[in-house]
Order: C-alpha cells, then structure tokens, then sequence
C-alpha cells in the first residue's frame, strides 16, 4: 500500500514538475511532508529524508523531460549552463543547512517562498523594470510555434548571483530549483513560458546530481521508496512534457502560479498548526 501510494505521488510530480519546469520535488516533499504526519504512513520519514529522496527522482524527472524537451529545441543550454554553475555550490551548501530544520519551520518558510513566486507571476506585467536586465545582458531571440517573437536576456554576472540562491533553496528545501528560477526567467528575464521550463529541467537534471551526492553523503536518501518513486516520477516526466507542448504560453503561467499558490497556502498552514 505505501509503495502504491509512493508511485502514485511520483507520477503526479513527474506531471506537474515537467508541465511547468518545477522538476517534481516541490509536489513531492509537501505531499509526502502531509500524508506523513496526517496520516502516519511513514512515519520513518523525516524532513530530510523526503528531500533527499526528492533529490535523487528529479535525476530522473529532469533527465526525462529534458530529452523531451530537446526534440522541440525548447531548451536554451548556454543558459541553463550558466545557470548549473551558479546554483551548485549553493545546492551543496543547502543540503546541510537542511539538517539542521526541525519540520515547522521547514514548512512555513517552504510556504512563504511559494506565495511570495505566485504573487509576484500575478504581477509579472506591471514590472517594468525588468527590461533593465534584458538590455543590459546577453540577448537573445525566439520564436514560438504560434509564431510569437521574444527577445530574452540577462547579465551573467547577475544570472550567477541569483542561481547561487537558486541551488541553495533547492538543497535546503529538495524542490530541484525550478519553482524559483522558472518564475525568475520569466519575470526578470523575459524568457518565452516554454524555454523558461525546458531550460529548467535541463538545469534541474544537473543540479541534482550534484544535490543527490550530498545527500547521499549525509546519509538522508531511503533507497527502499526510491524503487516506487523513480519509475513513476520519470513515466509522469513524460506525460508532463507532452501536455506542455500542446497548451500556449499564457496558459502555462496561469497553471504555475496556481500551482505554486496552492502549495505555497498549504505549506504555511502545516507549519503554523504544528509548531
């Protein structure tokens, strides 16, 4: 029963991590985070243990929805390049700050985090002042398959900076980086919606590999659920990708805000009432 409960929650983060770039751990980790302490199916598992089983699918989910993504070119590999190299050293460092939250407070910042990206994609087209970094940066244009033209850009040296913060929410929190760095690519730097996501999971596959080998290390990654867990988080990949290419830009910013909303409400709740 809890392995069939497991690969049912790693086809829905394989889904919803591949649709909209979140890379699968931030629907894992609240999902098993709930059904842990609501309904004490694994009561073995601690925060970090989730997250470093979160790590170790999204070597999986990334890998599957990156080769995806790859057949219709939507991924952009110079910058999920230079994206990999700012938020790895901040993956490393997050993972062990991660030992040291107790699960209250890993679920009300968890929470804050998601709110605050949701509110700000609501926003997106007020903030003006993200042109700054499109013209102050590395340009470039796409087209989409509607034919829409975009022109997206960044300065490298900011794209560094932001992704160390990146890699370091994804270590601590074990949500691949996708739930930040997605809405950070559209709303900062212009990215079209389905470059942005593909672009993400391609990153999001190098940075937990990166991220697992230091869980791996501080000994939080429960091998037994990974056998549930990866078949179906990488099958859910493929079927996130392949609706991903069938909905329109605007769209897929609706469904990532909602999502992250949804979560982000829920996560606070947690950890308010069990603190």
């Amino acid at each position: 029963m809890v392995f069939l409960i497991m690969a049912l929650v790693g086809v829905v983060s394989g889904v919803v991590g591949a649709l909209i770039g979140l890379g699968g751990g931030v629907i894992l980790v609240p999902a098993l985070l709930f059904l842990g302490t609501s309904f004490a199916f694994f009561p073995e598992l601690s925060p970090q243990k989730i997250v470093g089983l979160s790590v170790v699918m999204m070597i999986f989910t990334g890998l599957s929805s990156t080769l995806a993504y790859m057949k219709v070119r939507t991924v952009d590999y110079k910058s999920g390049l230079i994206f990999f190299a700012g938020s790895a050293p901040g993956t490393v460092i997050g993972a062990f700050v991660n030992k040291n939250l107790d699960l209250p407070t890993f679920n009300l910042y968890f929470g804050i985090l998601l709110v605050l990206l949701s509110l700000l994609l609501m926003l997106r087209d007020h903030l003006k002042a993200v042109f700054w970094f499109v013209n102050n940066g590395r340009k470039t244009t796409f087209t989409d398959a509607q034919g829409k033209q975009y022109i997206y850009g960044y300065p490298i040296w900011f794209a560094l900076l932001l992704t160390f913060f990146v890699g370091f929410a994804s270590g601590l929190f074990g949500i691949g980086g996708g739930s930040i760095i997605v809405p950070a690519m559209i709303l900062l730097f212009l990215f079209p919606p389905h470059v942005a996501i593909g672009t993400s999971m391609f990153m999001v596959f190098l940075s937990a590999l990166v991220n697992s080998v230091t869980h791996i290390s501080l000994g939080h990654v429960p091998w037994i659920y990974t056998i549930a867990v990866v078949p179906g988080a990488y099958i859910g990949a493929k079927i996130g990708a392949n609706l991903n290419k069938r909905l329109d830009s605007e769209m897929l910013v609706v469904i990532l805000r909602i999502v992250l909303l949804v979560l982000g409400l829920r996560s606070i709740y947690e950890g308010i009432f069990s603190s």
